[in-house]
C-alpha cells in the first residue's frame, strides 16, 4: 500500500497531539507553522499512522536525524506514541509554556509567537 504522507530522511520531523482540548488545537497548528517556516520538514507524516503501527510511517519518524512533539497539554500523547516506537523525542508541552487547557483560543499570533520561541529554544 502506498503512503502519501510518508517521509524519508528527514532532518527533521514535528509530530503535534492536535488533541480535542484547544490547547491540542493550538499544538497543530504550531506544528503546521514550524514547518512552514522552515524550521522542520514541509512534509507531514502521521503521528496516527505511527499510532497504528503503519511501518511507513514509523520507518520515516526512525530515518529522521531530529524528532520533535508538541503535546497541549502533560498527559503527552505525541510524546508516548514517538517513545513506543523505541524514539526519544525532544518534547514540548504547550501548557508549560503558559497556556491553559480548556481556557485558550488560538489566534494566528499566538501560533506565530510560539512557532518563533520553539524554533530559537530549540
Amino acid at each position: 500500500m502506498e503512503y502519501s504522507c510518508q517521509v524519508d530522511g528527514e532532518k527533521r520531523i514535528v509530530y503535534a497531539c492536535s488533541g480535542c482540548a484547544d490547547v491540542g488545537e493550538v499544538a497543530d497548528q504550531v506544528s503546521r507553522s514550524l514547518r512552514r517556516i522552515g524550521f522542520a520538514t514541509t512534509k507531514a507524516s502521521c503521528l496516527i499512522g505511527i499510532g497504528a503501527g503503519l511501518q511507513q510511517f514509523i520507518d520515516a519518524a526512525k530515518a529522521a536525524e531530529e524528532v520533535i512533539t508538541i503535546d497541549g497539554c502533560s498527559i503527552g500523547c505525541a510524546k508516548r506514541t514517538i517513545e513506543n516506537i523505541g524514539l526519544i523525542p525532544k518534547a514540548i508541552v504547550l501548557t508549560e509554556m503558559g497556556l491553559v487547557k480548556g481556557q485558550t483560543t488560538c489566534t494566528q499570533d499566538m501560533v506565530e509567537v510560539l512557532a518563533q520561541s520553539i524554533s530559537e529554544r530549540l
